[in-house]
């Protein structure tokens, strides 16, 4: 290696600029002056780095005709693969350098260095879930609150590495230096022996007051041991300028553990996020809207995809400036009058770039969430992706705010929240609900004009009215869900597009068919993808979900579904949403008779519902205590029921809400009454009972449970959709044959058990002798 290399083109001999450091593969490759293995640059360990500086190294890298280079300040080190055929810069990161041993085998390098990945947030994240534990563990703090002390720490590092001008990081030492400054300054005045991490909290809060993220009484409550320790690690990061999908990735994770289930606020999966901005297909310049923003993943993602198109277009561009200005002979590059054209060009499509990517991030990206907490965390996030956070709002998402108004946006993109109901006396508009700064409504007056005023009315000629008597799906449903349907829809401009995560209720509830057909009036269904049931389980949430993509309708496709010239073909009998529904039916065929649930019951009923338990009396069965044709041995007893309440030999039980479809069938004598929650069935003489509780556990049963259940958070069965379910009916006396093999089976099963159990006691016994003996 060597320092301080004066570089050259291999090919034409022109000096170039010095590389502070050169790698070759070995010593001989070096005498022999071949070309360089490696090119790295250094920078002072407090500042940042940036692309510049990699086009930079860049360059002495291509004129060495090196294969990789490298820039570091001490702290960090991006290293990236030469493309030297390409101008202009083409970025091919690597995780990491190569082994030594591998540089000199052909094939193993090149191997290696086709191995190109993006800078991960991995690391950036753990950094976080550090901080995170530096708070709780010195200062004390719950997750929650630890996490509003982490954001004041960052808000701080992102105002000062914002408004510095030498691109200096807000590292340990220049804390300390600013610090000591702070102290200098005052010194000898009542304002001496001020906290400084206090005192530079206040800029942040005058610096970001129009924006609403702290309120004005609010102070950092972690000690200056704490401060400092965040401040090491946070330090070799800047967080205006690290990439997005770093601190992305980096987010998601952090947040995911620090508020999972708060307030039933649950983070969409990263890959659900990336399938419905992906749908939607967002155009630049597009206005992009979230009402229930929670920590902003819709809205990064789509300023990441939005903005990644404008990056391409002037990738393009200047391929294309490149061509024009040196034509398709790489040696025109030495041309100086030619550089200095192109380096011309290349800074004006830079500024126009960064103005297009400015206006993104600034004035097309919209966003409320109804929690402070999840609001500020939406700003910073959209600080750090691009600084347009002016657009993110703490407000009801059902409630116009500034730019979120009627008819405005091309893309809707959000996960409501599901469960809660806004009753007709209560979820009132309020005098706080009411915008009030002054000098901010001005200045929205001046961009957005006489329709902002008319838009605020939405409020504030509602005071005291109930929030869900502004939407006609308020008449029919107060769920938060269903209106946020319409409110979407409201938002939409004529022709606009919305993807929205719904519980399937919505989907097919029967209570909510006016509603669908509501939606219907104003939209089409672009596309309806049905998510696995367990797919927000990492979050807290088991609720059954759908995502559904419609498109507002334009006037002229309005007019034209009134003449019945869109929709060609009407089912009326079609009023539902969920794809179960419409699914087309699975092969399953039997030999045997095909019958109704109807065709084998005596008598249909429900349990009952037990207000109090007690510690002794009558077994009480929930329906969580049936499972597999099982009950479980936690019993529940009440003492208050009626004697026909008690269950028969030869019942069969069905759970009908919740988990719908678990059964029981009790063939002995026992002592038993069932909740309301549970289907009590005498069957007729057609049917083993063992055998139907048993055919009732296969998958061509439980594909019908789930068509034909109703509602997602509390799934429910109603009796006459029990009674349409099918199934094959062998002759009795194969039935009752099925039902002794199934049950030898079990009871083979359970000995294997006991003796699997027995074996384990034996082997844990002679452990202990072994271990515990004297001998």
């Amino acid at each position: 290696m060597d320092q301080e290399v004066k570089l050259t083109s291999s090919s034409r001999g022109t000096g170039r600029a010095l590389a502070d450091l050169i790698v070759w593969k070995s010593a001989e490759d070096k005498k022999k002056n071949k070309t360089a293995f490696m090119v790295l640059e250094f920078k002072a360990e407090n500042l940042e780095l940036k692309v510049e500086d990699c086009y930079q190294d860049y360059n002495y890298a291509t004129w060495s005709r090196a294969d990789l280079f490298a820039v570091s300040n001490g702290k960090e080190t991006q290293v990236y693969k030469v493309v030297d055929t390409e101008l202009p810069l083409s970025l091919k990161p690597l995780g990491e350098i190569p082994n030594a041993n591998i540089i000199n085998n052909a094939k193993k390098l090149k191997e290696e260095l086709e191995k190109t990945v993006e800078f991960k947030g991995d690391e950036f994240a753990k950094v976080l879930n550090k901080c995170h534990n530096i708070i709780r563990n010195n200062d004390k703090l719950s997750p929650e609150a630890a996490f509003d002390e982490i954001s004041k720490v960052l808000f701080i590092k992102i105002m000062y590495e914002r408004n510095i001008n030498q691109n200096q990081m807000f590292s340990l030492d220049e804390f300390k230096r600013l610090r000591e400054n702070f102290r200098e300054i005052h010194k000898g005045t009542s304002q001496e022996n001020d906290s400084f991490i206090q005192y530079r909290f206040e800029q942040v809060k005058r610096e970001f007051e129009k924006d609403h993220i702290f309120e004005p009484n609010e102070t950092i409550r972690i000690r200056e041991s704490s401060f400092e320790d965040i401040v090491k690690e946070l330090e070799k990061y800047n967080l205006t300028k690290t990439g997005a999908d770093v601190k992305g990735i980096a987010f998601e994770t952090f947040l995911g553990r620090t508020f999972r289930g708060e307030l039933g606020q649950f983070f969409t999966p990263r890959k659900v996020v990336e399938f419905m901005v992906d749908v939607l297909d967002i155009k630049q310049n597009e206005l992009i809207c979230d009402p229930c923003a929670g920590s902003g993943g819709f809205l990064i993602r789509a300023f990441e995809i939005v903005k990644d198109k404008i990056d391409e277009k002037y990738i393009r561009l200047k391929k294309l400036k490149q061509r024009e200005v040196f034509g398709e002979n790489l040696e025109n590059i030495d041309d100086e009058k030619l550089k200095a054209k192109y380096e011309q060009v290349i800074n004006e499509l830079n500024e126009k770039q960064k103005l297009e990517i400015q206006y993104l991030s600034k004035s097309s990206i919209f966003g409320t969430d109804a929690n402070p907490r999840m609001a500020r965390v939406s700003k910073m996030n959209m600080i750090m992706h691009g600084d347009g956070h002016n657009g993110i709002h703490h407000n009801d998402g059902l409630l116009n705010v500034n730019g979120i108004f009627r008819n405005r946006f091309d893309v809707i993109l959000t996960n409501p929240p599901f469960g809660t109901n806004l009753g007709k006396d209560n979820s009132k508009v309020s005098e706080e609900d009411k915008y009030t700064d002054e000098k901010m409504i001005t200045h929205y007056k001046k961009i957005y004009g006489d329709v902002y005023e008319e838009e605020l009315k939405q409020v504030t000629d509602n005071f005291g009215k109930p929030i869900r008597s502004l939407y006609k799906t308020g008449e029919i449903s107060g769920a938060t869900e269903v209106l946020f349907v319409e409110r979407c829809l409201d938002l939409l401009k004529a022709g606009g597009r919305m993807g929205i995560v719904l519980p399937e209720g919505v989907l097919n509830s029967s209570n909510l068919q006016k509603a669908r057909e509501y939606f219907e009036s104003r939209a089409k269904i672009l596309l309806i993808v049905s998510l696995p049931q367990d797919l927000f389980v990492s979050s807290g949430a088991t609720v059954k979900t759908s995502l559904v993509f419609l498109k507002k309708f334009t006037v002229e496709e309005q007019k034209q579904d009134k003449k019945g010239l869109l929709r060609f073909v009407r089912f009326e009998q079609l009023q539902r949403w969920d794809t179960d529904f419409f699914k087309q039916k699975e092969g399953y065929s039997s030999k045997y008779e095909t019958v109704s649930y109807e065709d084998l019951f005596v008598s249909l009923n429900n349990g009952i519902a037990a207000r109090n338990y007690a510690s002794d009396g009558i077994r009480y069965l929930k329906v969580s205590d049936i499972k597999d044709n099982y009950i479980n041995n936690k019993p529940f007893y009440v003492n208050k029921y009626k004697e026909s309440d008690l269950i028969e030999k030869g019942t069969l039980l069905i759970t009908r809400k919740g988990t719908v479809g678990n059964s029981y069938y009790l063939d002995k004598d026992g002592s038993f009454v069932a909740s309301s929650e549970i289907f009590i069935i005498k069957l007729n003489d057609k049917v083993n009972g063992n055998y139907l509780s048993e055919i009732n556990l296969s998958s061509f049963v439980k594909k019908q449970y789930r068509e034909k259940s109703t509602g997602t958070i509390m799934p429910s069965l109603s009796q006459p959709k029990l009674k349409s379910i099918l199934i094959p009916l062998p002759p009795l006396e194969i039935q009752n044959h099925i039902a002794v093999r199934i049950q030898k089976l079990k009871d083979y099963i359970k000995a294997l058990e006991q003796q699997a159990e027995q074996n384990r006691e034996n082997a844990l016994r002679n452990f202990e002798a072994e271990i515990f003996s004297k001998e």
